[in-house]
């Protein structure tokens, strides 16, 4: 742990590596997360329109359910919290400090920004047919080119974006 209360970096990366090598070894799947938001997006789906979800391909391919997936997924929420709590550094925050800095203190605006990037980051994980911690994390642990190709595109990626949006690029 790091004297400001949260985790270390590092111990959390290798904390991180063993639940991946954990679920490999004792359940026999990687780790992803994007599907999860696509499945509950489907079972709220099938309460309105239940005739439509069973004739979509999409979700044919994509059973709306809870699965071991939709259940870690469940599980990183409420260890987050859990953890925040007992380090002190839990706080609700509507619109964090670095941003209210770059881009004032609008809760609407934080509240757009958050929605139409979350937007894209679906589009981005469904058009690839998963997510950074799927492709990544779970590629680069099978030693799959792409793995590393997919982690340096993300970091790359969010490494230019960030300047772009902290450094003025971004500013209203």
């Amino acid at each position: 742990m790091k004297g400001d209360g949260g985790w270390s970096p590092y111990v959390a990366g290798a904390l991180s590596g063993l639940v991946s090598v954990g679920s490999v070894w004792f359940v026999g799947k990687f780790l992803g997360a994007s599907t999860t938001f696509v499945r509950t997006t489907g079972m709220v789906e099938q309460w309105a329109a239940p005739e439509r979800v069973a004739q979509m391909p999409y979700f044919l391919k994509e059973l709306p359910m809870i699965d071991w997936q939709w259940m870690m997924v469940l599980g990183i929420a409420i260890g987050s919290f859990i953890s925040a709590v007992s380090s002190g550094s839990f706080r609700i925050q509507a619109v964090p400090s670095m941003w209210e800095r770059h881009f004032g203190s609008s809760i609407a605006l934080r509240a757009r920004a958050a929605f139409v990037g979350g937007v894209i980051a679906m589009f981005g994980a469904r058009l690839a047919d998963g997510c950074p911690s799927g492709h990544g994390l779970s590629g680069s642990l099978q030693l799959a080119v792409s793995g590393y190709v997919a982690l340096a595109c993300f970091f790359l990626g969010g490494l230019l974006m960030a300047n772009w949006l902290y450094r003025g690029g971004g500013r209203r």
